[in-house]
């Protein structure tokens, strides 16, 4: 799904224009990014929580060259599926 099929989906069940949804949406979506930005952890309960996972420093390979590269440490976004969602998930998938 898509963010404009996100916004469509939400704009038909709350009877709002897309213009508005949209704009509810990416306010989500930057609070959100503001607040794992921030270091904070974001929780939606059913759904998941979103946290940023440090990654340590190693040594890589360019694999054009095959050359090591240093790569650096950095922080990356992570996200971890609710109970409430992974069920939901697993049965879709056993009905598939």
């Amino acid at each position: 799904m898509t963010k404009a099929e996100l916004v469509e989906q939400v704009a038909l069940k709350i009877n709002l224009t897309k213009k508005q949804t949209e704009v509810i949406v990416n306010t989500v979506f930057q609070s959100i990014t503001d607040s794992l930005a921030e270091g904070d952890k974001v929780e939606l309960r059913g759904f998941g929580s979103f946290r940023i996972r440090e990654r340590n420093p190693r040594v890589g390979r360019n694999p054009k060259s095959g050359e090591k590269v240093e790569v650096p440490a950095k922080k990356v976004p992570f996200f971890k599926a609710g109970k409430e969602l992974r069920e939901i998930v697993d049965e879709k998938d056993l009905e598939l």
